[in-house]
């Protein structure tokens, strides 16, 4: 265990597989108390018994996104069980795949409640505890899916846009009280991608081919490890920035 955000409270959403995961493991590596907040809390369960495991803090709660007091009392859990609140990483998100001409009102209401209403959600009720403890750090899931228009992901990129343009406005907004708000856009193993190689071994492998590091990154090593170093007082003097964790790609 690092000491780098010892004495640090963090709350991580979808922190149950995948990069949430990958997260959270790497804030409580690093020292940080870690709330993991799922929708299926059997996941972040057995996450945060990794991390006490390795003699680390963390506890699970359940929390569906969408709902806006699931997400305020999942802050107030990390609030009332740790004394208060530093870092807030906003990754839950659902994803719809399909044309734009057949993109239905429920596909993009799923993508903005799971994704942009659910950051707001969680931006709002973190705030006032972030406040408290003068200042803090919040990071916000963008994707490169959205920044490059890939095909097929219409209701997604809308959201995932959206999320960006409220961080921006965030940073500004809340900068006096220092608090900084970023984005990071992630390119790793997740469970999706998984999926996707085992389904299209092919694609996955041009795809991989086409990233100038020639690999997928780790949500540990290669996501994780750069969101804890962004959310330490390393990185300071950075906020309404988006941060590409992509390879290059």
């Amino acid at each position: 265990m690092e000491s780098r955000l010892a004495g640090k409270v963090a709350l991580v959403t979808g922190a149950g597989q995948g990069v949430g995961r990958g997260i959270a493991l790497a804030l409580a590596r690093n020292g940080a108390r870690v709330v993991l907040a799922g929708r299926t809390k059997s996941k972040c369960d057995d996450v945060a018994a990794e991390i006490v495991a390795e003699g680390g803090t963390a506890a699970a709660v359940q929390c569906d996104v969408t709902n806006r007091d699931e997400v305020t009392r999942a802050v107030e859990y990390a609030v009332n069980n740790y004394g208060g609140l530093d870092i807030q990483v906003n990754n839950a998100q659902s994803a719809v795949q399909k044309p734009i001409v057949d993109t239905t009102d429920d596909d993009v209401d799923l993508c903005f409640r799971s994704g942009a209403m659910a950051t707001l959600y969680g931006m709002q009720a973190a705030y006032p505890h972030l406040v408290a403890r003068s200042g803090g750090s919040i990071v916000n899931l963008g994707s490169s899916t959205a920044i490059d228009g890939n095909r097929m992901f219409g209701p997604y990129a809308m959201a995932k846009e959206a999320i960006r343009g409220l961080s921006r406005v965030a940073a500004r907004e809340w900068g006096a009280d220092n608090i900084r708000v970023n984005v990071v856009v992630p390119n790793a193993m997740s469970p999706g991608a998984e999926q996707f190689r085992e389904q299209h071994p092919d694609r996955f492998a041009r795809q991989v081919a086409a990233i100038p590091l020639r690999r997928m990154g780790d949500p540990h090593d290669d996501i994780g490890r750069a969101v804890a170093s962004l959310v330490s007082d390393d990185c300071s003097y950075i906020t309404g920035q988006t941060i590409m964790l992509t390879g290059g790609a």
